[in-house]
């Protein structure tokens, strides 16, 4: 478990969806600067346990705190929960009709309020971190797929969030594009960006997560570093790294 200095805190959540369980009293702690990445067979629980950290879902029972921010309280305010915590997907969900940069600009000026001038710099500052400051004015048709997310991962940036969930977001990709947004992910790791990251990249979790969450049928069921992916403690995680993983 994380130190008592906690960004992130999950105690007993449980969520349903219908009469199917997802999540069965998952708890962890992450520390602020930590990188930790979340692994598991699809449907143990990876990604809804992220959407629950953003509220994206509501849980069931237990508590979530996210930056000082009770994320379980029907009260919360969402804007404020959405400003400390970032949040990528596997799909990129980018306006096509605006270009990368109108694509960056539009939450810094509706949400934050930043003058046009202030928020250009912005968004410019965040697309050279990705390595995309050159394609500010290209549209995300005229982007690989690799370049999207990486302007996704940028749009998210922009907001200065204290906290980055990503979920798969190099599933959809080949391995030279992955490779690219892996690369963007690792600098924002070593420059103490706390993360989390649900993921199928065994050898990425190993190299650059500080710790690892094995997830299976909605429980975590083992914490550790690199190390546990070279000696499993349960046969469950055994199997599904021999799995082709």
């Amino acid at each position: 478990m994380a130190s008592r200095g906690a960004i992130v805190k999950l105690d007993q959540v449980y969520k349903s969806f219908g009469s199917n369980q997802v999540l069965k009293g998952v708890s962890f702690e992450v520390a602020k600067g930590e990188m930790i990445a979340i692994i598991g067979a699809s449907g143990s629980g990876k990604s809804t346990a992220l959407r629950c950290i953003d509220r994206l879902e509501v849980i069931d029972r237990g508590s979530i705190e996210v930056c000082g921010i009770r994320v379980d309280d029907p009260a919360i305010d969402l804007k404020q929960l959405r400003l400390e915590v970032g949040i990528v997907f596997q799909s990129y969900n980018l306006f096509p009709h605006l270009t990368v940069e109108e694509n960056i600009l539009l939450a810094l000026k509706h949400v934050k309020k930043l003058a046009t001038a202030e928020a250009r710099q912005v968004a410019l500052r965040v697309l050279e971190q990705v390595g995309l400051k050159e394609k500010a004015g290209a549209y995300p048709e005229q982007l690989s797929g690799g370049q999207q997310q990486r302007v996704a991962i940028a749009r998210s940036l922009a907001m200065s969030p204290k906290v980055m969930l990503f979920d798969e977001v190099t599933s959809a990709l080949d391995p030279q594009l992955t490779g690219e947004v892996l690369r963007v992910m690792e600098d924002l790791a070593a420059g103490g960006m706390t993360m989390l990251l649900v993921t199928h990249e065994m050898a990425f979790a190993k190299r650059v997560a500080d710790r690892i969450i094995y997830m299976h049928q909605g429980k975590v069921w083992e914490v550790g570093g690199g190390e546990m992916l070279d000696a499993p403690q349960t046969p469950e995680l055994r199997a599904f790294l021999d799995n082709g993983l």
